[in-house]
């Protein structure tokens, strides 16, 4: 474990993040941005029966090997898919795209949770604040976490209503075996409890009906039996980065373990109410084995999860 440490996210080469959002509202964007010349070879992930995503065939090893531009996290529901058309026209404007001989398409796949019970129902994220985002991890790249970007809006432990609910946030992580190096971004915003792995502990979720303690969504889930209409608000969506060289293939084996971090920290996890996903890029040329990345990519997800609770207010 000796060679295993953590690094700043900033020294993930050819990665960015921008983030923008309407506090009021409660919800927001934020943007992953990828080098303008190579992009990121990217496979998906979806474990989640209720996702909202753009795009997401672009990362299938059937579809044309083309990299991907952006990845961008959202709020908003189905809506906050418009902040996409932001972010592609602020990646034209900078000369960023596939080159079709007629115009330059940005290639951009994008998740969202569902916000709207926190805030404003009513306000979503937009192409205006997509653009913002983008721009921002263009010119201004950040490392904030917690409620910002598409944290903003982020909640947990959601099955008794937002009442009895716990606030979180975005998370991100990131380390280095020797020359490989995988980061984390994720948006916790699950139906169910979080705990950190570490040492079992419950960190978030539901609460007792007078917030003195918490509560167990299993429980409470299997009491219900066959609840109505309460699987609203949900969606954890996130996204490894690494500087490892692999194909779509692969890359979409490794969010497929990187799933096991969900897992790990999430209970329950993956429901019909949950839209849960996870992306993997590969942004390098150095050369790593599949299954230590994968692990690697697991165990910095689980960190990044607990991050997204620890700097939530």
């Amino acid at each position: 474990m000796a060679l295993i440490h953590e690094i700043p996210i900033t020294e993930i080469k050819g990665l960015s993040m921008g983030h923008a959002q309407d506090r009021e509202a409660k919800t927001g964007v934020t943007v992953l941005l990828f080098d303008k010349d190579r992009g990121a070879v990217t496979g998906c992930d979806i474990s989640g029966g209720g996702p909202a995503s753009r795009e997401t065939p672009l990362t299938s090893p059937v579809t044309a090997d083309n990299p991907l531009n952006a990845i961008v996290l959202s709020g908003g529901s189905a809506y906050g898919l418009a902040a996409s058309d932001g972010v592609m026209r602020c990646l034209e404007d900078h000369g960023i795209g596939f080159e079709t001989g007629f115009a330059k398409v940005p290639l951009v796949c994008q998740s969202c949770i569902f916000d709207l019970g926190l805030g404003s129902a009513t306000i979503r994220p937009d192409a205006k604040m997509g653009y913002e985002a983008c721009l921002q991890a263009l010119e201004h790249p950040v490392t904030a976490m917690g409620n910002v970007g598409a944290g903003t809006g982020a909640t947990v432990g959601k099955l008794c209503g937002m009442e009895r609910a716990s606030k979180t946030g975005i998370g991100c992580y990131a380390m280095a075996l020797g020359e490989l190096q995988v980061a984390a971004v994720v948006v916790v915003n699950a139906l169910g409890d979080i705990f950190d792995p570490a040492n079992g502990t419950k960190i978030a979720g539901l609460m007792n009906e007078g917030r003195t303690a918490f509560g167990d969504s299993c429980e409470e889930l299997w009491k219900l039996g066959c609840p109505q209409n309460l699987f609203t608000g949900n969606t954890t969506i996130g996204a490894v980065i690494t500087n490892g060289q692999f194909n779509k293939a692969q890359m979409n084996k490794i969010a497929s373990m990187t799933r096991n971090a969900y897992a790990r920290c999430i209970n329950p996890v993956g429901t019909m109410a949950d839209g849960d996903s996870i992306y993997a890029a590969s942004i390098g040329d150095v050369k790593a084995d599949i299954n230590v990345t994968g692990t690697l990519a697991a165990h910095v997800m689980e960190r990044a999860i607990v991050k997204a609770v620890e700097s939530a207010r």
